[in-house]
């Protein structure tokens, strides 16, 4: 046993871990410890296993490919048997080199692409150090190299009910497909969903809204002085029934949940399970990451809130 047979075993068996979390939230749901009636949903910015000066533009990505292969190339012409163990070293770390480079390429079109999306003028970065990780606006209002990191809560147990990881730094994309996440694991929605404004789009509210869900989300603040329960052009009737519902006092009351379940986890991910600056690389060790940093924590709510029925 050394440190990379526990590194490895942090990152392999993504599936098995996917699996036990969903058992974990379906004894909680027999306990009626998990109830589903209310969730919330937020993301959380961890900063990811790279450097900001490992960022590069194509054109420095494709020298520094030329110049490692060429590297490789020269080692390769060497007999092999007489390689001193330095010089063994230098021919793995070129190799390794290589392939962490010819992933930042890999990854270069599907950051070029974002870049267009957003109308973005920055020229297109990205990392060797974790080619799938990207530069995101963090709690402090600097930019790192970061994943976003979703939570689904139920709000009654403080339990994780979903979990997702994605190098997007905007929320909006992230709420519908939590649901499907939620409803694939429990077999059912919630009836009430909880998320910030960062997650408000229109058509993901008339999705949640045709799966029977109610959705709590403050209303943006329009710009004059039109009253944000107003109707705007394009709006579903499910769009005017949240806007007419988050202007009534028991709707922003029910809302206050949301910071005091959502945030406490991150909290609590971050400061008990280790949910720290992350020491893996790419999506997927990420993703296995944060699927053991939730299971520890139902593991802990359950012991707290049922202790009688775990022993």
């Amino acid at each position: 046993m050394n440190y990379h047979t526990l590194s490895d075993f942090r990152v392999a068996h993504q599936a098995a871990l996917n699996d036990l979390l969903t058992q974990s939230i379906a004894a909680l749901i027999k306990r009626s410890v998990i109830t589903l009636a209310r969730v919330a949903q937020d993301g959380t910015r961890v900063r990811a296993h790279a450097g900001l000066r490992s960022f590069r533009r194509r054109p420095t990505l494709e020298e520094a490919l030329r110049i490692a292969r060429h590297q490789v190339e020269r080692t390769a012409r060497q007999d092999g048997a007489a390689l001193s163990r330095q010089a063994a070293a230098q021919a793995r770390a070129a190799a390794e080199h290589v392939a962490r480079v010819e992933e930042a390429l890999a990854e270069m079109p599907a950051v070029e692409a974002a870049k267009e999306r957003n109308h973005s003028k920055a020229t297109p970065r990205v990392s060797t150090t974790d080619p799938e990780a990207r530069k995101m606006k963090m709690t402090d209002g600097g930019y790192r190299p970061a994943y976003n990191v979703q939570f689904a809560t139920d709000v009654d147990s403080r339990a994780i009910v979903g979990v997702a990881v994605t190098n997007v730094g905007s929320d909006q994309a992230e709420f519908v497909p939590m649901l499907d996440q939620v409803r694939e694991r429990t077999g059912r929605v919630p009836t009430d969903v909880l998320v910030d404004g960062g997650f408000v789009m229109r058509e993901g509210i008339t999705a949640a809204t045709a799966q029977g869900v109610t959705v709590y989300a403050p209303v943006r603040k329009p710009k004059t002085d039109r009253d944000p329960a107003t109707t705007c052009r394009g709006d579903s009737p499910a769009v005017v029934a949240w806007r007419t519902r988050m202007a009534t006092a028991e709707a922003k009351a029910i809302y206050k949940a949301r910071a005091a379940t959502a945030e406490w986890v991150n909290a609590d991910t971050r400061t008990h399970r280790t949910l720290g600056p992350l020491l893996v690389r790419g999506l997927v060790k990420v993703h296995t990451w944060v699927l053991w940093v939730a299971l520890a924590h139902n593991m802990m709510r359950a012991l707290g809130i049922v202790p009688h029925q775990m022993t």
